[in-house]
């Protein structure tokens, strides 16, 4: 038996409540027989461990299972993971415009707000202004801030997850370093009068990415998400982990060099979202006097069936299909999804067209090419995620019942 990461579970009585919950979570052992079994923890131990979760409100006992016994029986119980205990705060941001949600422990959206946010206004603004957005979210919910168990917070820009901070990023002017978990923590609290919740960021591709996986191609064990919107970034999630390189550098394919001229946010020249993003296509869509200043905009001439926009998003999908086939080759991944503004079918037949072309017959044999399921939700869905998974890791659940003197 091994645990996600594919580590061996504890044996001999070892296991705590930590490890009880993660093994009912991932539904690998839920009956207290099952659980007995997989760690080799006697049933008196591994019933003062399931009480304490119970007297936490995080267990509860389900339908009773099937009698395995031939000799016939009682039903053993089942026990589940109880979600109705907590909340989950997520935010987007882009460059322009954000959205924030609540969430349920299991992902489902209890209520949703989407309006204009300006990352180029600076993170004490933005921050600050979230803070005011996740207040009205709770009293919308009817939950109190109590409830929240942690923050997760998806931004277009390359994140040291270690420190929580962006590093370097073209599209956030003023961002570089900042203290990101400090100054939302801080303004949830002002806002809502909550103590501190633990507040997780990373980039939104790969949010997305590991929102999509989970929902979607849950066996798919290695994954793929190009979002192409103003920027263009990738997401990975390999074995159900993201993906980020030494510090969170991965998949910031946008800024590979493809020896066009043009000049990217970056500084440099010739970068592929210079050239195929939602950015670059709506700017030569203005060159031609059609109105355009972004991706979203971009986003609604493609919805109206524009025939120049679709026609420059094909040409994008092009280009980024041709790097495509390098990621595509040295990832063997079995899903790539397109996300973002210019996910529709003229971009997407561009992609097809360079892909196939370009990569090896061996690389794209058993790989899928689909657009996003989730849509503009997908970065809220896998921030929500990847603060469940923190807050619940083993180690974390002793360290929080600890706290609540249980």
């Amino acid at each position: 038996m091994t645990d996600r990461q594919g580590r061996p579970a504890r044996r001999g009585g070892q296991a705590g409540a930590g490890e009880l919950l993660e093994l009912v979570r991932s539904g690998r052992a839920v009956t207290r027989g099952a659980l007995q079994q997989a760690t080799g923890a006697s049933r008196a131990t591994v019933g003062q461990r399931l009480e304490r979760l119970f007297r936490a409100g995080w267990l509860r006992e389900g339908a009773g299972g099937p009698v395995d016994s031939p000799l016939g029986g009682r039903p053993s119980i089942t026990l589940e993971f109880d979600d109705r205990h907590a909340v989950v705060l997520a935010a987007d941001l882009d460059t322009r415009h954000a959205r924030a949600a609540v969430l349920g422990l299991t992902g489902e959206i209890l209520a949703e707000h989407a309006g204009t946010l300006v990352v180029e206004d600076g993170p004490e603004a933005v921050l600050g202004e979230l803070g005011r957005w996740f207040d009205r979210l709770l009293e919308k919910t009817g939950r109190p801030p109590a409830d929240v168990c942690g923050i997760g917070l998806a931004v277009p820009g390359p994140v040291d997850t270690g420190t929580g901070r962006v590093v370097q990023p073209p599209m956030m002017p003023g961002w570089d370093g900042y203290d990101l978990t400090g100054r939302l923590s801080r303004a949830f609290t002002e806002h809502t009068g909550a103590g501190a919740v633990p507040v997780l960021v990373d980039n939104d591709a790969n949010l997305m990415a590991y929102g999509e996986q989970r929902a979607g191609h849950p066996d798919c064990t290695a994954f793929v998400l190009v979002k192409v919107s103003t920027g263009i970034g990738a997401g990975v999630v390999v074995d159900g982990a993201i993906y980020r390189g030494i510090d969170g550098g991965a998949g910031d394919i946008g800024h590979i060099r493809i020896g066009a001229d043009a000049l990217c946010r970056c500084g440099s020249y010739g970068c592929l979202a210079a050239v195929a993003s939602g950015g670059a296509v709506a700017r030569r869509l203005a060159e031609s006097g059609v109105p355009a200043a972004s991706g979203a905009d971009v986003r609604d001439l493609l919805a109206a069936g524009h025939p120049e926009a679709m026609a420059l998003a094909r040409e994008a999908g092009r280009q980024v299909g041709d790097v495509l086939a390098t990621v595509v080759t040295l990832l063997n991944p079995g899903v790539l999804m397109i996300a973002g503004d210019l996910a529709g079918t003229p971009f997407l037949t561009g992609v097809r067209e360079l892909l196939y072309q370009r990569a090896l017959p061996r690389s794209t044999a058993h790989l899928d090419v689909v657009t996003s399921r989730l849509g503009e939700r997908a970065a809220l869905i896998g921030a929500g995620a990847l603060v469940v998974e923190h807050v619940y890791a083993p180690q974390r659940v002793e360290e929080r019942l600890l706290s609540l003197g249980v």
